[in-house]
């Protein structure tokens, strides 16, 4: 690892790698995947009670892990027997927030297909990256109640739509300050859907989790945002880092005084629980830096690392996930 000075001659040359072929926009023509969706919210929220308990049964078998998750945690009903668990969700129907959330969920999502070509594509691309692979069997897309936006099983992806209906939204204006608070909701935007469905999956099925130390932490963290961005080779760049553009070049601009601040306060091979949730954790920015600066500044220099490794490299993901991380750690360089 270096950190050095830009010399005037390197600035044609930085122009010239930056017009080279992104070698993450790949063909997905060919490319067929399985995938089923299911709107489990509105199988909940919308079907005639007398149909509840014939759902009930059938999407406990059919999703165990995300109807759990739902059933018992996001609805807290619990594991009850038929007649209150009927009873159960006539009361969450009736609930006058749960309706006004329900009737903006559906104003917001009329359809779900064009979220679903888009993860289609997503992991189409994984899929060409890694072909044996795992891709999920089923997308479900349900109202977690504000508990989580993504999140993976072994088998399925369960996606949080309420915490995509925009902070301007009346009911999302309407949470508590506390937990909810203004950097949370501000969060809640549709842009980030697919992405944060993917990152879910990549999370839990592609890059395992390591952090012996600072340095691993977020070159773990690098790879997975590395391999989401190959998931979406055509979105913003900073809509998969997820932040707002403005706090995405603010992290462009400073990524050389965020490094030297790591090397010379000897944060780097630290192995504390704290420097490393400062470093990668959500929140309103990255604690111990500048306020004005984002969030998960540790994600976004690991990311940085990643790409710069994989622009000299001629190595495809499946090699780079083997790749130790002191050995992408020395090979990073940042100019000021």
């Amino acid at each position: 690892m270096t950190i050095k000075k830009i010399l005037p001659f390197t600035i044609s040359l930085i122009l010239l790698f930056s017009c080279k072929e992104n070698k993450l926009d790949v063909s997905i023509s060919n490319v067929q995947i399985n995938t089923q969706y299911i709107d489990l919210d509105s199988i909940i929220f919308y079907c005639k009670n007398e149909k509840i308990l014939k759902n009930h049964q059938i999407y406990k078998k059919r999703i165990p892990d995300i109807y759990d998750y739902q059933i018992g945690y996001c609805l807290q009903i619990g594991r009850v027997v038929d007649t209150a668990f009927v009873n159960s969700i006539v009361k969450f129907r009736a609930d006058p927030f749960i309706q006004r959330l329900e009737k903006r969920i559906r104003e917001k999502f009329k359809s779900f297909k064009k979220h679903e070509e888009s993860i289609n594509n997503g992991l189409k691309h994984l899929k060409v990256h890694f072909p044996k692979g795992k891709i999920p069997t089923k997308i479900v897309f349900m109202n977690s109640l504000f508990r989580a936006n993504a999140w993976s099983t072994n088998h399925e992806i369960g996606i949080g739509i309420e915490r995509y209906l925009g902070n301007k939204t009346d009911v999302i204006q309407e949470l508590p300050n506390e937990p909810f608070y203004d950097w949370i909701k501000e969060g809640m935007d549709i842009q980030f859907l697919e992405r944060d469905a993917l990152c879910s999956w990549i999370m839990t099925h592609y890059v395992p989790e390591k952090k012996s130390n600072l340095a691993e932490s977020i070159i773990t963290w690098g790879k997975i945002i590395y391999l989401t961005e190959a998931a979406f080779p055509d979105k913003e760049k900073h809509q998969i880092i997820r932040y707002a553009a403005k706090d995405y070049q603010w992290a462009l601009e400073n990524e050389y005084s965020l490094w030297k601040f790591l090397v010379d306060e000897k944060k780097i091979f630290k192995n504390d629980e704290r420097e490393m949730a400062n470093f990668l954790n959500d929140g309103p920015f990255t604690i111990g830096l500048p306020e004005k600066g984002p969030d998960r500044l540790g994600q976004f220099i690991g990311w940085r690392m990643i790409q710069k490794y994989m622009e000299k490299k001629e190595i495809t993901l499946t090699q780079l996930m083997k790749i130790p991380y002191n050995e992408i750690l020395q090979e990073y360089e940042i100019e000021d």
